[in-house]
């Protein structure tokens, strides 16, 4: 049974980009562990409070988890002043060597939102250090990180693996609809773009439903005696 770690800046940002394969992992067994640097409190509804979103969205991560066979960790950080540094790279650090994913995803690199920039470094450096470092103690654990579709980290983004969510599309769709910005911003419509997006990705692998995900340039790479 596979475990996957999504990293995302907010709550409700691997839950839109990579919660087709969570629930698709979850429906064959295996677990799920979200982390959010912050829990997006600044999208909080007209009638409530920054404070106040919060902790509905803590809610809604720790429901989204369940659902997806899985826990929910929200760092204390505040939306929009994710800090790079060693504080929040060592936590990050912990939870890789503690859950030992055996992938893990987050956020492309993005010049639309500070706080999915510094998750794009902050994985790749937590990925680093579990992997060759380790903890405090010297336990160290090493998963390849594949980066998440995401429009608002559409600059060169380009689409390398394509993964088949079929089988966990229903519950996935059921999952997103307990995020309240998911259904209700005004600013976006994200239930429409996100499970609209999962059909145009399924067509063109010849699937009903996928989620694309991004490599670096280094790791493309094909091994072939020959062609």
């Amino acid at each position: 049974m596979k475990t996957i770690l999504a990293i995302g800046g907010h709550i409700g940002d691997m839950e839109l980009t990579a919660g087709g394969i969570m629930a698709t992992n979850a429906v064959r067994g295996g677990k799920n562990i979200t982390l959010a640097l912050t829990a997006g409190e600044r999208g909080n509804p007209p009638h409530m409070t920054p404070a106040e979103y919060r902790v509905q969205k803590v809610k809604e991560a720790e429901t989204f988890a369940k659902m997806v066979n899985g826990e929910a960790i929200v760092l204390k950080y505040a939306d929009g002043e994710l800090p790079n540094n060693d504080e929040v790279v060592d936590q990050v650090v912990d939870i890789i060597v503690k859950y030992k994913p055996n992938v893990i995803v987050t956020h492309w690199q993005s010049t639309m939102h500070r706080d999915h920039n510094n998750t794009h470094l902050i994985a790749q450096e937590a990925q680093f250090r579990a992997g060759v470092v380790g903890n405090k103690k010297g336990e160290r654990h090493y998963a390849p990180v594949y980066f998440c579709e995401n429009w608002e980290d559409s600059d060169n983004f380009t689409p390398y693996v394509y993964v088949d969510i079929t089988e966990g599309y229903e519950l996935w769709k059921k999952a997103i609809q307990t995020h309240w910005f998911i259904m209700n911003s005004s600013d976006f419509k994200y239930f429409d773009y996100y499970t609209s997006l999962a059909r145009c990705r399924g067509a063109l692998m010849k699937k009903q439903y996928a989620e694309c995900f991004a490599v670096l340039d280094r790791q493309k790479k094909i091994f072939k005696d020959e062609l």
